[in-house]
Parts: structure tokens; sequence; C-alpha cells
């Protein structure tokens, strides 16, 4: 079993890097951690038990709904997973209290042993752009794990941030928050499931950027945006996007309808369009939009010959989990999920479907060489992905963009608009007493 959840583990996290161009992982524990419950949020369906298990050196145990089971082939990867099913109530209306009785004693002995779970405590993947009102499950399972013998239980709060979690090869991060200790928290027995969901509710709440709404949220990554790129240090990771949009999303909140936020979002819109039809983003207008180093265009340009193999061998099976819109519908959340499932079917079926059409259909030497070249050539492809992507998307906002694109001139002009109005905001801030 132990070698069956490595290989599950190593194929996963492999399909999860190839989505994702970049994971960001900030605070993760290390190897020897064990009873501890984490507790993350969830807008990305079962991506984000995927990527959290696969970039956490300790083993972990997910806590899945009970419909997943009923699914053909992901049964068997949550058996393999070490899955704790959990029956609720809005999938099955019949089931009391008791249907569960099972499941959380098998948690609590699973922690009191010093196994270490994952859940997810909204108790539904969702598309909200803030944290919903956390169940008391997680701190039922330690209370339970309490009563099972468990003594020095700890929990931590993780959150997940998805640059655009339905696209192939945008970025995700997982930040750990503090670890708590369940003896620190003073709680006696029957206040302790209600202590452990107030803590990590707050502590969940200042890892991931939130809004009332999905247009406040886009602002709030906005501001967050230009700050960051207006700083001499900047690096333009997401991790550093999310710390300084929780600190904007607080401030912003302190402001609540005022004059000077609605001068904000004037500004910082006027900006963005702008951007829009320029086809360039803010760090692009900031750096004088310098092309890549000599090195990495030599790199990219060596790697062509490969990139373009790519294009025509992986045509088919590339097209297929773009149906996962299709078939997600109306459900954004599960859009990456799909996808990647998809892709962990396909791809590797069609790689060992050209490699035999290799070995039949060629001489042996020529055979093994295209057979190398068939196997190669995706990971070529994978930068000129990106670079096509980028591109597309630029010369699509500048078709759909009425009258020539902006000068720099003007997008200099614009952006200084914006952070003079977001400096306004922060000195009203100041003024009452609020720290931005």
């Amino acid at each position: 079993m132990q070698l069956a959840k490595a290989i599950v583990r190593g194929a996963l996290g492999l399909a999860a890097r190839v989505y994702f161009r970049r994971i960001e992982v900030v605070g993760a524990p290390s190897r020897e951690v064990r009873g501890r419950l984490f507790a993350a949020n969830h807008v990305n369906g079962v991506v984000d038990p995927v990527v959290i298990a696969t970039v956490t050196a300790c083993d972990l145990s997910p806590v899945a709904k009970s419909t997943l089971w009923r699914t053909p082939g992901l049964s068997l990867l949550l058996d393999v997973a070490d899955a704790v099913p959990v029956v609720r109530k809005r999938d099955d209306p019949s089931a009391g209290r008791e249907a569960n009785d099972d499941a959380f004693a098998r948690v609590g002995a699973h922690l009191a042993g010093g196994g270490n779970l994952l859940i997810f405590p909204e108790g539904t993947s969702h598309s909200e752009p803030h944290v919903l009102a956390l169940k008391t499950g997680a701190g039922r399972m330690l209370a339970r794990a309490i009563d099972a013998g468990g003594r020095d239980l700890t929990f931590q709060a993780v959150g997940l941030e998805w640059e655009d979690r339905g696209t192939f090869r945008s970025r995700a991060l997982v930040w750990f928050g503090p670890v708590r200790r369940v003896d620190e928290l003073g709680a006696a027995c029957d206040e302790l499931p209600a202590e452990i969901t107030r803590v990590l509710s707050r502590d969940l709440s200042s890892l991931v950027v939130e809004g009332a709404t999905w247009p406040e949220r886009v602002l709030v990554g906005r501001v967050a945006e230009l700050l960051a790129n207006d700083a001499a240090d900047a690096a333009g990771t997401l991790a550093e996007w999310s710390a300084l949009g929780r600190r904007v999303g607080a401030a912003g909140r302190a402001l609540d309808d005022g004059e000077a936020r609605a001068h904000v979002e004037s500004s910082v819109g006027a900006y963005y369009e702008l951007l829009a039809q320029a086809g360039l983003s803010d760090d692009r207008v900031v750096s004088g939009a310098r092309p890549a180093g000599a090195p990495r265009r030599a790199w990219l340009w060596a790697t062509l010959p490969l990139a373009l193999c790519a294009a025509v061998l992986y045509y088919p099976p590339y097209q297929l989990p773009r149906l996962s819109e299709r078939l997600a519908g109306s459900e954004r959340d599960v859009v990456s999920t799909y996808k990647i499932a998809l892709g962990l079917l396909v791809f590797p079926a069609w790689a060992a479907l050209l490699v035999v059409a290799c070995e039949l259909l060629l001489p042996r030497p020529l055979a093994h060489a295209a057979a190398i070249v068939a196997l190669a050539c995706p990971v070529a492809a994978l930068p000129w992905l990106d670079r096509l992507d980028r591109t597309r998307r630029a010369t699509r906002r500048r078709l759909g963009a009425a009258g020539p694109p902006p000068s720099p001139r003007a997008l200099r002009e614009a952006r200084e608009a914006a952070i003079a109005a977001i400096e306004r905001a922060r000195e009203a801030l100041l003024e009452r007493g609020v720290t931005p």
C-alpha cells in the first residue's frame, strides 16, 4: 500500500506541476510532523487536496465527502490515499448524526496515533470571493482524538490562492499558517470544537485575499499588484501578492464605501482598461516592457523544433481536456479537476501509443530516437505554450479594443493617477486611525 501511495502521489504531483506554471509554497511542515490536523479553504475541487498533499513532506489523510467514492477510478485513488469518507446532510438528508460516528472514531484514532489529517472546514468547494463560515467538524475531530488518548495535538490553517484556477499554466500558492497547539487553547472539552473553529476561521481569513464580492476582490488584487510592482524589491511572486493583498483588503474594508474608495475604483479601473487595450501587464509597464534575457531567449529558440513536434504529435490529446469547461458547466470550481483528470488519462496513453507506433513503423535505430523525441517534446513545448498564450491574449485584447493602443506615456500617466488615488485613500485611513 505504501508503494502504491508513493506512486499515486508522484503521478498527481507531476500532473499538478505541469498544469500549474508555478506552485509557490510558504511555511510547509517537515516530514516529522505527527498528530496534526490541516484545515484549508476550498475553491478548486479535488485539485485542492491534490496540491496540498503533494507539496507537504509529511503524510496526509484527506477527509472527503462520501459521494466521491461513487466515481469510478476516483474511489480507488481515495482508498490508496487513506481518505476518510464523511456523510454530509445535503448528500443524504435522511442520514442522522450517527452516520458519521464511525468516521469520527476512525479520524480520532488516526490523530491520536500520530497520523495527520487534511480537512476543508467550509464543507464544500465553492466559487465565492471569501472564506465561507466554517463547520465545527475539525474541532470535533480533535476533541474525539483527545478522548482516544491523543496528546500534543496541533492544527494548522492552509491558505490556497489561485492566479486563475481554471486556466492551464497559471500559478498557485499554498500558504501554511501558524501552528496551534490544542493544549494551549485553555478551553473546556465541551467548548473545544467551537474554540478550534473560531481560531481556524481567524487564521484562514488572515491567509487568503478576500472580498465581499468578486469585483471587490479584483480591486484588492489590482491594488496589491500596483503597490508590489511599485516597490523596488518586488519579486512578483504570488506569495508577495497575497501578503500585500490581505493588508490592502483589510484596509479597504475600513474605508467602507467612502469617496476615497470610489476614486480608487475609478482610477485603477481606468488604468487596467488601458492595459487591456495595450495587451500589457502592469509589471511590463514598470519595467519598460523589457524583453527576456539573452540566455533565456537562446534556450527558447533552441527548443523550438521539439516544441513544433509536440504541437503536431500532441494536438489531439491537448484538445480533449478543453471539454472540461463544458463538463463543468456553471461549476467553475471543478474545471481544473476535470482537466487534470482527463490529462492524467489521455496524455500517458497517447505517449505510449506514439512510442509503440515508432517501434513498429520505423527501423530500429531511428525508432529509439523517435520515441525519445515523442516523450521529450511535450516538456520543451511548455515554455512556448506559456509564451503563445500570453501573445494570443494580448492580440485578442488589441483587436477587441476601439482605436489604436494607448501610448507608453498614456499608460504611465494613468498608472500615476491610480497610484495617487491609492495614496490618498491610505492617507484617509491614517486620518481615521487605521494602518493600511
